[in-house]
């Protein structure tokens, strides 16, 4: 089937690629043309395992197109998947104006009955708006349209094996035409497929992941009452994951989540909960334990340590989880703010996004600090006063306690993914912060 897909982030390019690994001849659009050469390049403009493998693979087969010149894209597809960021507004809700961008271009060039599909997390009911809105500016009124939701639930880090091999597709349709053409593009992924309504498709994708941030802070912040109490949460998480009726996934504590999908789409269930007078307490509760936690390990170092100033802080991990560059809501920043603006010398180390942070924090004096980064942990911990830990990078979970303890000149470790047991690192001579963690008694 012909397919073209609107835009090339992550859920644009991965969807795009995975379709044209099934066999479908697809186009992905996008507006930067440096980025369209990388990409036919072979490069992929994000960090993402096994993607540019696929890319070079599909369009060295010819199923794979990438283009600026959208006019063209959309005149005669089958199937037009808008893939389109919908960032957080400073109240809340999801910014649409791209959604309304693409779906505007595609009606003034369509020129055949087509399927549009929207996999960008929406506000329910936006799918309904969108068809309207397209059929309001069709240039040629002759031709049919119909909108259809299809929410994807891929991770960052394992998106392609996410896409190609998910639990389940959620396709959301208002005629049989739509849910059947659906059915056919994803007929060669061999996955169980679930139909519902546009408008159901729209609001599983928010109720899948608030379910899962609530997760989170529920256990953060049973570890933050292991610490008053004496108890470890690792041992908890370990006693409830044997539980069926509550699983063993999300049961990791630590300094909150990050991303590009749990924080924006918290916020926007409540703002969208409150346009109709209604208040969801759980969602609501989750966003606010997840902003202190952030920088829980950090007020917590600020009750150990008189002064940060001209002290070498190493921070180990950038990127809000492991297999990604992506800095959005990452831990890291909000803490590598507060350390610069308390006089700190900050020596990063990440194996992906140190590009990605450059452009918030770039090398050289910040305020009252100094920003630096390095190509190894080793590095970022020599001759260090205090190491904050943010990512669970294989690099940094390699780490042996001897090497804290023999690189830094004070051997402090806050240790915001719990990598390590505390009676470890203690008995290899290093003082050890964790989150809900406590050394065991003998």
């Amino acid at each position: 089937m012909k397919i073209v897909v609107a835009g090339t982030g992550y859920v644009g390019l991965v969807a795009g690629v995975c379709f044209a690994e099934k066999g479908h001849d697809v186009t992905c659009v996008d507006t930067d043309d440096k980025k369209i050469k990388l990409m036919e390049a072979g490069i992929s403009p994000i960090y993402e395992q096994g993607l540019e493998e696929l890319m070079r693979s599909n369009f060295a087969a010819g199923r794979l197109h990438y283009t600026t010149d959208y006019k063209n894209a959309y005149k005669n597809p089958d199937a037009i998947f808008i893939g389109v960021g919908t960032p957080e507004l400073p109240d809340g809700s999801a910014n649409l104006g791209y959604i309304a961008t693409v779906s505007r271009q595609i009606a003034e060039n369509l020129e055949k009955d087509c399927l549009v599909v929207v996999k960008s997390t929406v506000p329910v009911g936006t799918n309904d708006k969108v068809e309207q809105f397209i059929r309001d500016f069709l240039v040629h009124k002759e031709v049919k349209i119909e909108v259809a939701s299809n929410p994807e639930f891929l991770a960052q880090g394992s998106a392609v094996h996410d896409t190609l091999h998910a639990a389940r597709i959620v396709i959301g349709t208002e005629s049989r035409h739509a849910e059947k053409m659906l059915q056919e593009i994803y007929e060669p992924f061999k996955l169980p497929v679930v139909s519902v309504s546009r408008r159901s498709a729209e609001m599983i994708k928010y109720a899948c992941n608030d379910f899962l941030a609530l997760k989170i802070s529920y256990m953060n912040e049973i570890a933050n009452l292991c610490e008053l109490v004496g108890a470890d949460i690792e041992d908890i998480a370990r006693g409830m994951s044997y539980d069926t009726r509550i699983g063993s996934n999300f049961l990791k504590a630590g300094i909150g989540y990050g991303g590009s999908c749990f924080p924006k789409d918290t916020k926007a269930l409540k703002f969208i909960a409150r346009q109709y007078g209604s208040q969801l307490k759980t969602i609501e509760a989750a966003v606010d334990v997840n902003a202190e936690q952030k920088t829980r390990l950090f007020h917590k170092a600020c009750d150990r340590m008189i002064t940060f100033q001209n002290l070498k802080v190493a921070v180990l991990g950038l990127a809000f989880k492991p297999g990604t560059d992506d800095l959005r809501e990452a831990p890291s920043v909000d803490n590598i703010r507060l350390l610069l603006e308390s006089g700190a010398d900050v020596y990063a180390y990440d194996p992906a996004a140190e590009e990605n942070s450059r452009k918030l924090f770039p090398e050289g004096g910040i305020g009252k600090g100094h920003m630096s980064y390095v190509d190894s942990p080793e590095l970022a911990l020599k001759g260090a006063n205090i190491c904050f830990i943010f990512t669970e990078w294989k690099q940094i979970k390699s780490l042996e306690a001897n090497q804290y303890k023999e690189l830094m000149q004070t051997p402090l470790v806050y240790d915001g993914r719990n990598l390590y047991s505390p009676a470890y690192m203690e008995q290899g001579g290093v003082e050890y912060y964790g989150i809900g963690r406590q050394r065991r008694q003998k």
